[in-house]
């Protein structure tokens, strides 16, 4: 075989490995937090916030700490490398993106789901028709 062909070859098969490798990484399931103790992966677990329960912020390790029900009832501390996110008092639903460690959910992302403004009540909507 040519030299230029293998060299292509390789480059191809290692494009492929890459990009599988990837999209491996990228895809990061939902769960709740009773799977998400027996995966060592980056899984999305998602719930609401447990606003009775304390919650702070930690200036000098960077850290939002808060608790978290999911959708089987399962109570979790959350721990957030960075600040709390400006709309959280407001979130309906949170997806906490992250792992389990020693013994809470340790979250490097954090997405709130906040209620429309646009939702009107429906029945406004009709008397206008």
């Amino acid at each position: 075989m040519k030299p230029k062909v293998i060299v292509a070859v390789v480059i191809i098969v290692g494009a492929l490995f890459f990009g599988a490798s990837t999209f491996l990484e990228s895809n990061i399931e939902y769960m709740d937090f009773s799977k998400a103790q027996t995966v060592s992966k980056k899984v999305q677990v998602k719930g609401k916030w447990v606003k009775e329960k304390d919650s702070q912020y930690d200036a000098t390790k960077s850290q939002f700490s808060f608790y978290m029900v999911d959708d089987n009832q399962q109570e979790v501390k959350v721990v957030l490398d960075g600040a709390k996110p400006n709309n959280f008092e407001m979130a309906t639903e949170v997806v906490a993106k992250g792992r389990f460690k020693d013994g809470y959910f340790h979250a490097n992302e954090l997405l709130t789901k906040c209620p429309s403004k646009y939702e009107g009540d429906g029945e406004a909507v009709k008397k206008t028709l």
